[in-house]
């Protein structure tokens, strides 16, 4: 079953969506039989707001499926209602930045491209706090909430099981400085530092590398269970925009392995990064 309350959430909100789809019904006639909203039904559909087991009880019950199932449903509800352990950072973790920490929790791969900075899975504590300080909207407190947010979520990639991560970054990303020299000094080598993991393949997009799409930065997840499609997320300044259609998961998989064919292989770009880091040490 999948780990992450976001994920239960979603895994029954695709489960509810396609019992309805295979009975050819509408929200709008489902909701009429059991005396409800069309858009209630929706709601459960897409896992915005918490699901009542009693609720996913009464479609099961309409919808006649096998005992075992309905359990199995009800208890995703039952389940998606617990608190990831992010949630007690409280403002340190947006609302709409929740999802994404919870969906990334049970991915089984992450494939991210970042243009601008360095990813926040191989950041350095210093380099998040400045990137958070630089928005000018986060108090002391809450700054200090979001910088152990962004590093209790890197436990994963040296936990049990941990996803593979594979990151594409831009020459640009290493030679921003953000902070002072010394910061970056701390962050490149931490950056060659989990490029070494096994999970972990780091390629760098160099200057040279001629044209490619021009997509802005990306992250795509993909997840255990065959049933979970694969998600792609971009994130923006206050919100953050999720696409699950199989075209649009499509066009980002084939501009990442576009940008992945193109960047510079994983033993060149750590040479690459070691060439910006005594560049720096100067």
């Amino acid at each position: 079953m999948a780990g992450s309350p976001t994920a239960r959430r979603r895994r029954l909100a695709i489960e509810l969506k396609k019992l309805r789809e295979d009975h050819r019904l509408t929200c709008n006639q489902v909701g009429e039989a059991l005396d409800w909203s069309g858009s209630k039904v929706n709601r459960l559909e897409t896992g915005s707001g918490r699901v009542q087991p009693s609720d996913v009880d009464a479609l099961c019950r309409f919808y006649a499926t096998a005992d075992e199932l309905r359990e199995f449903l009800k208890k995703l509800a039952k389940d998606s209602k617990v608190r990831g352990w992010w949630h007690a950072h409280g403002t340190g973790v947006p609302p709409w930045f929740s999802v994404y920490v919870g969906l990334e929790q049970d991915a089984s791969s992450l494939r991210q491209y970042q243009c601008e900075f360095v990813p926040g899975l191989i950041q350095t504590a210093e380099y998040a706090a400045e990137l958070h300080r630089a928005s000018n909207q986060l108090s002391a407190a809450d700054l200090e909430r979001a910088v152990n947010v962004r590093m209790e979520r890197q436990a994963l990639l040296t936990g049990e099981a941990p996803p593979d991560l594979w990151v594409i970054v831009h020459e640009s990303v290493l030679r921003h400085i953000i902070g002072d020299s010394k910061l970056m000094l701390a962050q490149l080598e931490h950056m060659l530092a989990v490029g070494g993991l096994k999970n972990v393949t780091l390629q760098v997009l160099p200057f040279n590398a001629g044209t490619y799409p021009a997509t802005g930065a990306f992250t795509l997840l993909s997840f255990p269970e065959q049933e979970d499609p694969d998600v792609v997320y971009r994130d923006g300044l206050t919100d953050a925009m999720y696409l699950e259609t199989p075209d649009d998961v499509g066009q980002y998989t084939k501009a990442f392995d576009n940008l992945r064919a193109i960047a510079s292989s994983p033993p060149r770009s750590t040479l690459l990064i070691k060439r910006v880091l005594e560049e720096f040490s100067r």
